[in-house]
């Protein structure tokens, strides 16, 4: 007797019988996928030529339970997947058997399930479970497109060796993989898969797929016809729709293409476009999609515009913590505007911008978390229309518990020190919103998958509490460097560790493989070439003591430069003379404080530095004086403004704004020297050429460096349209001297030009990076030609500006790898004075690039620059310029 039969398979009827015996009484159920749930809850008892004495009301214990049909499992295991036992009794029919049918079946393991009554004495009943194994995957092969671009579909479906080839599976990746294609414009892509079984040396049930993709031609949008159209212009109405676009030759950004879901988000659009111009009556009666030819469509819209409408009465309901007059100029819209229904919803509440200035944000960020506000058409006469704004204050709102989630590396009170949100503090949206910000900030965290979380609303007793969902990502990265510069490679190695923890450097325990967690950034990093070698060690705590956001840092360096005797001396080592070296020493500590105002983004930062510059038989056109030394004490003073959103490696608005000072002693107000007339004696010296004597000038006016250096550095990041951002950059230097006698040092200028890959810092120097040109090639205008046609060193400049657009545009945000391709194009110069100063002059190029952001290796990229000027003191523009850059950012 067979008490119930499944069987999934496609090309064969679903309600074939399925029991052939004509020696027991059956009980038979076949069963499409749609009225399996049907099946399991009710069945036909069918009669054969000799019936089994079963009665539905006695409980049969089940004496023997066999299986047959299987390959995959042994018996036993598939007994214990139906969850019978021998000894256990149950009626036969009975909800028991249904339940373990639909367990069965459930699991997705099998094709054809038949359990049979096999024998019956008195009260016990022998079982038989009939079942035919799902198949196993095999192999997948594609047909129609590279076997690479199939293994992204095999990774996104599951489609991976020993997977179970059942019906949902096939239909599910053949969907994904049609999908995929219609959403790049493919519309009338197909595909099909086939399966056949493979022979298998242990009788294994398995079959070989087999994908066949047509992708057929990119469907584009020929035209794009809007019927009724009266009152807006069609440019206006098309440049609404943002991803349905008409297929153009100047359209390089946004390629014709027809997707469905953009297509109808497309459509809102295009009505929002007549609301905003005060048809609020306009939509679309009817659309139409008109198929040319294999490769492109048109599409038809009949619109109904209406008519236009004025604003009236404005009056405001429910309100007490604010006034109708303070609430009227948040709202911004008075009587006699046109409508816009758009912008009316936007001043009311937009849910898309967190920081929106609009009435709910008022009330939000004023601690009313319960607040309510709607606009409600009370009146509609003729072409205006009357509005309440009706306002449900509610209680006063208080945070409760305040907790984080997801930090697992990062220690809690590094989180908790930067949240504005605290308990007991009254509520505030816009305390969150910085919050997540800062958060994303301390680039500890994927800035992307930061999020708040509300729970336990209580509107009586005004709490609420908040939890923010942390994804930590890696913080320590791994600098590696080589290029070419100055004659020779210069290789780079560094090490920064950004979320270390200098407190547990001597607990052993802590050393997961390094003690971190408490914020600090610690680095190490050494330089080295034939000719040229630096070492430097660095430490940031921004919680210094633990308590105030006053960062405190400190750095120690030590270099060691060789003199360099030419390109066209020899081999590498007779280009070095060890013998005659210029050494550098320094270090520097410093405070940085987070002030409350103007606001919480800025900081004041202060520094000391000392470098002892000692030079030892180092003739060269850097300095005048091959034997000697001087020292450099500085005080640093910056105030800076960082406020950018999305994160620090693809910032997708806000600012970074710095303006710094560094200022020595002004000794020559007080040492007594006369430094008018070594003015005068230098002079003459030249006159006579006298290389001696101008040394021994130059040693007594710079044995103390005095100068004055001011930088300004500032970054805007603006959204453009859909993904794209735009950076805008302008930096400004300027090196001066307090005594113009004693004139300004050889130390701390500017060179600018190139990626500053070969750029070590041998004197102070700044490396002005400007793509397009080679490294430290940009010199003063006034100065080039001289120094092409002798042959001289370059001794950098006391003043540069640099100017820069950069169009950006995300790949990837995995936190594995931050992907983004740009374009940029920027500009800069140097001088020796501002009397040859002129913005204007400038040296100019253009490109493209790629950045990837890697957690362990920070980052990657690659550019193109186009020098469109010669360099300084020679003829024609530079042309290509290949840029790689590992571990900086411009």
């Amino acid at each position: 007797m067979t008490l119930f039969t499944i069987i999934r398979k496609e090309n064969e009827d679903l309600e074939r019988q399925v029991n052939k015996l004509n020696s027991a009484s059956t009980f038979s159920k076949v069963t499409s996928k749609w009225m399996i749930f049907l099946a399991l809850l009710s069945f036909t008892f069918a009669q054969a030529q000799r019936q089994l004495p079963l009665d539905p009301e006695v409980k049969y214990e089940i004496a023997d339970i066999k299986v047959s049909g299987v390959s995959t499992y042994n018996e036993n295991t598939v007994i214990a997947f139906t969850g019978l036992r021998v000894g256990e009794r149950i009626f036969l029919p009975g909800q028991k058997i249904t339940d373990v049918i639909k367990k069965l079946w459930g699991l997705e393991l099998f094709s054809d399930i038949n359990l049979y009554v096999t024998a019956v004495n008195g009260d016990k009943v022998d079982l038989q479970l009939d079942i035919k194994e799902v198949p196993e995957l095999n192999e997948v092969r594609f047909k129609g497109i590279k076997q690479k671009k199939g293994s992204n579909f095999i990774k996104d479906n599951g489609l991976n060796k020993g997977a179970k080839v059942t019906e949902n599976l096939e239909t599910t990746a053949k969907n994904y993989i049609e999908n995929t294609y219609k959403k790049k414009g493919y519309l009338n892509s197909k595909v099909f898969i086939n399966t056949v079984p493979t022979a298998d040396s242990i009788g294994a049930n398995k079959v070989n797929m087999t994908v066949n993709i047509d992708k057929g031609e990119r469907v584009k949008i020929a035209d794009i016809n809007i019927i009724g159209r009266e009152k807006l212009k069609e440019g206006t109405l098309l440049g609404s729709m943002k991803s349905t676009k008409e297929k153009k030759i100047w359209r390089v950004w946004k390629r014709s293409k027809f997707i469905k879901a953009d297509y109808e988000e497309d459509k809102v659009s295009l009505i929002n476009k007549y609301k905003e111009k005060g048809y609020r009556d306009a939509r679309i009666i009817s659309d139409t999609i008109i198929k040319n030819n294999e490769k492109s469509i048109t599409i038809e819209m009949n619109v109904e515009e209406g008519n236009r409408y004025y604003i009236g009465d404005i009056d405001f309901i429910g309100n007490s913590v604010y006034t109708d007059e303070q609430l009227s100029r948040q709202l911004g819209l008075f009587k006699g505007d046109v409508y816009n229904g758009v912008l009316l919803k936007e001043r009311i509440q937009d849910d898309s911008d967190p920081d929106a200035d609009n009435i709910a944000n008022l009330y939000q960020n004023s601690g009313y978390l319960f607040s309510n506000v709607n606009a409600v058409e009370t009146s509609v006469q003729n072409d205006t229309i009357d509005f309440e704004v009706r306002i449900s204050e509610g209680k006063l709102a208080y945070f409760n518990k305040v907790t984080v989630k997801g930090n697992d590396k990062t220690k809690d009170k590094v989180i908790y020190r930067e949240l504005r949100t605290k308990p007991g503090q009254r509520y505030s949206k816009a305390a969150v919103v910085t919050t997540i910000r800062e958060l994303g900030q301390l680039g500890f965290f994927d800035a992307q998958q930061l999020t708040p979380n509300f729970d336990n609303f209580d509107a009586v007793g005004g709490t609420v509490d908040l939890e923010y969902n942390v994804v930590e990502q890696g913080a320590s990265q791994i600098e590696l460097q080589g290029g070419f510069g100055g004659g020779g490679f210069v290789g780079t190695l560094g090490l920064s560790f950004n979320n270390f923890s200098i407190q547990n450097i001597f607990n052993k325990d802590a050393y997961q493989p390094l003690p971190m967690g408490d914020g600090q950034k610690f680095s190490l990093r050494a330089q080295a070439s034939q000719f040229f070698q630096t070492y430097s060690a660095s430490l940031t705590d921004p919680w210094f003591g633990g308590k105030q956001p006053v960062q405190f840092s400190t750095s120690f360096s030590h270099t060691i430069q060789y003199l360099f005797t030419g390109i066209n001396s020899g081999n590498a080592s007779d280009r070095v003379d060890r013998d005659r070296k210029f050494l550098i020493t320094g270090g520097s500590v410093g405070l940085s404080k987070r002030l409350s105002w103007p606001d919480g983004n800025f900081s004041l930062s202060h520094a000391i530095s000392f470098q002892h510059f000692d030079l030892q038989n180092y003739n060269t056109g850097l300095f005048t004086f091959g034997n000697g030394s001087s020292e450099n004490l500085a005080y640093t003073v910056g105030l800076s403004r960082r406020e950018v959103f999305g994160g620090l490696i693809f910032p997708t608005g806000g600012s970074d704004i710095s303006v710094t000072a560094k200022l020595t002693l002004p000794y020559s107000a007080w040492n007594g020297t006369d430094y008018k007339q070594l003015a005068a004696d230098r002079e003459i010296a030249v006159e006579n050429q006298d290389s001696d004597e101008i040394g021994r000038i130059d040693q007594e006016r710079f044995n103390w460096l005095e100068y004055y250096k001011v930088k300004f550095d500032g970054k805007w990041y603006t959204p453009i349209v859909g993904k794209f951002v735009l950076q805008t950059g302008i930096e400004f230097g300027w090196l001066g001297a307090y005594n113009q006698d004693r004139g300004v040092p050889p130390f701390e200028r500017f060179f600018l030009g190139g990626d500053g890959l070969g750029g070590f810092s041998l004197d102070g120097r700044e490396i002005v990076r400007l793509r397009g040109y080679p490294n430290q090639a940009v010199t003063p205008i006034d100065r080039g030609a001289a120094l092409s046609s002798t042959n001289q060193a370059n001794d950098g400049a006391t003043i540069y500006n640099k100017f820069s657009l950069e169009l950006r545009y995300p790949i990837s945000f995995n936190p594995q790898a931050t992907i983004y391709a740009l374009t940029f194009a920027e500009a800069g110069s140097s001088y020796d004075n501002f009397r040859d100063y002129n913005p204007f002059q400038l040296s100019r190029s253009a490109g493209a690039g790629i950045r990837i952001f890697m957690p362990a290796f920070g980052l990657l990229g690659l550019d193109f620059g186009y020098g469109f000027d010669p360099i300084p003191g020679t003829v024609g523009a530079n042309g290509w310029e290949t840029h790689f850059i590992i571990g900086q950012q411009f």
